[in-house]
């Protein structure tokens, strides 16, 4: 699994798993019946994960037209001022260690081509790699799954328990576990303290869902 896979998969359970938990705990602070919390929490998750994935799919566009603008520029400096961008080659190979005679031979060769020489300078001046063209959908498509199954475990009790209240309870155990694992897995992806990071999830759930409980029973009263 690629790094831009995890990334958009991480991205959408973290805000699945915190932003429904913390409507379902602030509805459940006005409402008695489960099939009201988990109508508002279904809603939500639909409009939660087609407005990830847009924004999903918009990244990875913005990164696509990026690198076309810049593989552009880089294409025309080739054509207008070719001995400066010849020059800018031999520095960067300079920096790797290449000297002359073979600096030159280096340089000669990679100039040869036209595409190859604008690619070299995207990926060793700019730090640009070709983006994959099935990047946006892929990743509209990722992000908002995630959206939905993150969602699916602070929601799944209301479906089964009439009281909301009660409900809450389950829900604040599921949505816990799930919290804590998540970031355990983020943490591991990531490679940082795995404590640290479970913790660091389930706080921030802790904080939103109480946050909007609390807000939820003080504007009720």
């Amino acid at each position: 699994m690629g790094t831009q896979t995890i990334r958009d998969l991480v991205l959408g359970m973290a805000d699945g798993l915190t932003v429904p938990f913390a409507l379902a705990a602030g509805v459940t602070g006005v409402v008695a019946s489960s099939g009201i919390v988990l109508t508002a929490g279904l809603a939500e998750i639909v409009a939660g994960a087609i407005s990830m994935g847009l924004g999903g799919y918009l990244a990875a566009r913005s990164e696509a037209e990026h690198y076309a603008k810049e593989y552009a520029r880089e294409t025309r400096e080739t054509l207008e001022i070719p001995a400066e961008e010849r020059a800018e080659v031999a520095q960067i190979l300079h920096q790797y260690g290449v000297r002359e005679p073979i600096l030159s031979r280096v340089v000669n060769e990679i100039a040869s081509d036209r595409e190859q020489w604008v690619e070299f300078m995207m990926r060793n001046e700019l730090g640009l790699e070709k983006p994959d063209e099935r990047a946006a959908p892929r990743s509209a498509a990722l992000v908002g799954g995630g959206y939905v199954l993150g969602g699916i475990f602070p929601l799944a009790p209301y479906a089964f328990i009439p009281v909301a209240h009660e409900a809450l309870l389950w829900s604040i155990g599921f949505t816990s576990i799930a919290l804590l694992v998540f970031g355990a897995v983020r943490a591991r992806v990531l490679s940082t303290p795995l404590v640290k990071g479970a913790l660091q999830s389930w706080f921030i759930g802790a904080v939103a869902a109480g946050a909007a409980y609390g807000l939820a029973r003080l504007v009720t009263h």
